[in-house]
């Protein structure tokens, strides 16, 4: 049987800057996913995070340079879309980065999270699709600079990996979501609506599998995971956390009772 290194895979996605090249790495890892034909063992020590390429367009700026538009036109349902396209696109890249960067864990934990890259892939293809169809794409517009700050940040431990990008930035994305969802049927845009209720339904996944995987780790460490997580939090978010929480879906996606009890604190505390 023929085989395939993961990480020569995922060197194929992260190292290249163009768009269509990291999908086609992507598309081309499902295959040998799908086949039961990867191999993780390590070919090589991981690049640095800094290393990890994006292609030149969209312009990246700080979040405070983004204009807010509104969702009742054409022009801020673009806006918007475009902002998903560049959340879920970097998705793809932090799931690869995730499975690419730390090694010693089970295949399962690189099955998981090139799954998730597959999936997120998927996301962006779905988003983009329907930014070509109102006459814009990918890259027309600047873009948040922030999203990868985690990622170099939490560069060194998974624990740390898994608990901010995971489990604090994505799962704020099941928080606001269904505020978008409802902006957007309001509007009168149900081919957008669609598209996401698929990302939110996969996404709850996504933060499970993150969920999982901190605890499992915590617990080879011999760490209490809620204690460690919120130490985490006060390490890394600076500007507080913010609510309203969607307990349901947190729920679904690994959160214990006395977690949320604890997040409402801290929104509730938020500036």
């Amino acid at each position: 049987m023929t085989h395939m290194h993961f990480h020569r895979l995922a060197s194929d996605c992260l190292l290249q800057p163009e768009i269509e090249a990291k999908l086609a790495a992507t598309h081309v890892a499902e295959g040998w996913l799908a086949g039961g034909e990867l191999r993780f063992d390590v070919p090589e020590p991981p690049v640095p995070a800094d290393a990890v390429r994006f292609p030149p367009r969209p312009l990246l700026v700080e979040p405070r340079e983004l204009p807010r538009r509104s969702l009742h036109t054409p022009e801020g349902r673009i806006a918007f879309l475009h902002a998903v396209a560049h959340i879920e696109f970097t998705a793809i890249l932090l799931a690869w980065d995730i499975a690419y960067r730390f090694r010693g864990l089970p295949d399962a934990f690189y099955r998981d999270w090139l799954g998730v890259a597959i999936e997120e892939a998927r996301h962006f293809k779905a988003v983009r699709a329907r930014l070509r169809s109102l006459g814009a794409d990918y890259g027309d517009l600047p873009a948040h600079r922030g999203l990868w700050e985690l990622a170099g940040q939490t560069a060194g431990d998974v624990l740390h990996r898994l608990a901010l990008v995971p489990r604090f930035m994505e799962a704020r994305g099941l928080d606001v979501t269904p505020a978008m969802i409802d902006k957007l049927r309001a509007a009168g845009d149900a081919d957008s609506v669609a598209v996401l209720e698929l990302i939110l339904r996969e996404e709850i996944g996504h933060v499970a599998l993150g969920s999982r995987w901190f605890r499992h780790v915590a617990g080879a460490r011999g760490l209490d995971a809620e204690h460690t997580y919120f130490a985490l939090i006060q390490r890394y978010i600076h500007g507080g956390v913010r609510g309203p929480f969607n307990r349901a879906a947190r729920r679904q996606a690994g959160f214990s009772e006395t977690e949320l009890a604890r997040l409402d604190g801290l929104g509730a505390a938020a500036p």
